[in-house]
């Protein structure tokens, strides 16, 4: 395996790691539809607020989300419409397996 192979791997890894709480893929899906605000993913999720912060700022640092000032808050979209497709996929999966 080359060394580029191989580093594809393990951005790969780190993706999934980064999808690994079942919280951020809630939250991943949410925003495959568009950006949110914190505000609007506390009130769709049901989670208490510093919860979603903490995990948002878990996908921003994978480079999974970004946000972007809008006044006082800040709207959180997807870097790569991707990540939606996985998540997507990886929910319908396990729907089909219920």
């Amino acid at each position: 395996m080359t060394a580029a192979g191989y580093e594809a791997y393990e951005a790969a890894g780190e993706l999934l790691r980064a999808l690994s709480a079942p919280i951020r893929v809630a939250i991943v899906a949410e925003l495959g539809g568009g950006e949110r605000c914190v505000h609007e993913l506390v009130e769709t999720l049901g989670a208490p607020q510093p919860l979603v912060s903490q995990h948002l700022r878990v996908l921003r640092g994978a480079g999974v989300v970004r946000g972007a000032r809008r006044g006082r808050e800040i709207a959180y979209s997807l870097v790569d419409e991707h990540v939606a497709h996985i998540v997507a996929d990886a929910v319908s999966h396990a729907r089909e397996g219920s």
